[in-house]
């Protein structure tokens, strides 16, 4: 059993949580980062934190998602952001989205002024940053380094690895999530990653080829990382648990 971190797991939407959180545990999950994406989430995962103090760790967001689904909540969701920041460990989950479906609603002009907005808020408060970047890659690697944030991980990358080079060039991270399984565009990023720059996540309760995640399988995430990066599990467990205690503060 190693320590294992999940950096980015969506607890306000598990449906069994107690299940859930004890299962990560018998998996060697020490920690787990609690991300938020609007306003009621912001507020579910500085509960969570709270009632399981030391074993999660909040993240307050503004998904991209929401400009478009909640366009009234953005400005109070900012608020609440800056009020509570101070006692989260990071921002999250924030960036932006180039779906078609979703550009017709909210302009990537207009995504990439709230996303500068709130990572005026990170670089503020020094908060690292998770950072959702789909079909976006380009676009949000220049605004996080105009935003002079010092950490940020670019969560479930499946972008151009030239991209990649320079986002790790900057000092951010990657991380690695059970769509190694399958999606050979993340395991290429995966693979082009080193081990002093990826961290592990589930994106739970995100589905996978049908299967919704949860925290525990992290655990699985490690084997795949071991398989695609021809290292053992000691050796990936170590590092990745590593990179997220130094960049979250864990």
């Amino acid at each position: 059993m190693y320590p294992l971190i999940d950096t980015h797991a969506h607890l306000d939407e598990m449906e069994d949580l107690e299940v859930a959180l004890e299962n990560a545990k018998q998996h060697g999950v020490a920690a787990i980062i609690a991300m938020g994406s609007d306003l009621k989430s912001n507020e579910r995962v500085l509960e969570l934190a709270q009632k399981y103090k030391g074993f999660v760790f909040p993240a307050l967001g503004l998904h991209p998602w929401i400009l478009a689904e909640k366009a009234s909540e953005v400005r109070p969701t900012l608020r609440f952001i800056e009020e509570n920041l101070p006692q989260a460990v990071a921002l999250g989950e924030v960036g932006l989205d180039y779906q078609k479906k979703l550009v017709v609603q909210v302009s990537k002009e207009h995504q990439r002024a709230i996303l500068a907005q709130v990572l005026e808020l990170a670089r503020k408060y020094d908060k690292p940053a998770s950072i959702h970047s789909r079909y976006a890659w380009r676009d949000c690697f220049n605004v996080v380094r105009e935003s002079r944030i010092k950490r940020a991980v670019f969560h479930w990358y499946t972008g151009p690895i030239n991209v990649l080079r320079e986002i790790l060039a900057e000092g951010y991270l990657a991380s690695a999530t059970p769509a190694l399984s399958y999606h050979e565009e993340h395991r290429r990023a995966v693979k082009e990653t080193p081990l002093e720059k990826l961290v592990l996540e589930t994106d739970s309760p995100v589905a996978y080829r049908g299967n919704r995640a949860e925290p525990a399988d992290v655990a699985q995430v490690l084997e795949l990382i071991a398989e695609v990066k021809r290292v053992d599990p000691v050796t990936a467990a170590h590092a990745t648990t590593k990179n997220a205690r130094r960049t979250f503060g864990i």
